[in-house]
């Protein structure tokens, strides 16, 4: 699913909207402004091919420029390459998440990706797997840990930025939803779920002062 894992999880606390609001909104501004700043200045251009640059960058910036379909298939080529960790053994962790979180063992995923993180706690992807399954366990406290987590660690990261969104909408924090929504698709303008949740946000989220 490229809107990723996450599924409406069940109401959670003040203090937890109010801690949303206190990690992510000015972390992921800043992480998103800098990402604009010092983004590439040569436009990316297709190879002879008419395929897209190898490297994750070119390809970032292809996103940006990329016509639909081909932006839905770039993204999810960008996705697969952050899913590599450059480990054997990691990445076989991963996998097994996947496997147990597909067949709705949640513990099982939770404590596959328990173990990635903490033996490879630079490797953005795995805190971003265990945020979709912690928030599927209605556990989004835990969930805006690990995205939190995600995000530092790979800025860029549109499936976490869109994950947020749907947290912080869940939360009934519509306009932090709508900067969450509205960040993602700076990096991938054709993400058309992270489109439709801003077009449906957005006449409430103006509503209210940020």
């Amino acid at each position: 699913m490229r809107g990723g894992l996450f599924i409406p999880a069940a109401q959670v606390t003040l203090d937890t909207v109010m801690s949303a609001k206190k990690l992510f909104l000015k972390p992921i501004v800043a992480a998103s402004l800098l990402t604009v700043t010092f983004s590439l200045p040569l436009q990316a251009q297709e190879t002879e091919d008419g395929g897209f640059p190898p490297d994750l960058p070119g390809m970032l910036e292809a996103l940006k420029q990329a016509d639909d379909p081909q932006a839905a298939k770039l993204a999810d080529e960008i996705a697969l390459r952050w899913e590599q960790s450059g480990s054997a053994a990691m990445d076989l962790l991963l996998k097994r998440a996947k496997d147990a979180a597909q067949r709705g063992d949640l513990d099982v995923a939770v404590d596959h990706l328990t173990a990635l993180t903490d033996h490879a706690p630079d490797f953005a992807e795995g805190w971003h797997l265990r945020a979709s399954v912690y928030f599927q366990k209605e556990q989004p406290g835990l969930a805006l840990h690990d995205l939190e987590m995600t995000l530092h660690l790979n800025p860029n990261h549109f499936r976490a930025l869109f994950g947020l969104g749907v947290i912080l909408e869940q939360l009934d924090k519509p306009e932090l939803a709508h900067e969450a929504y509205t960040l993602a698709l700076r990096i991938y303008p054709h993400y058309e779920e992270a489109k439709a949740a801003l077009a449906r946000l957005t006449p409430d989220a103006k509503g209210r002062e940020l």
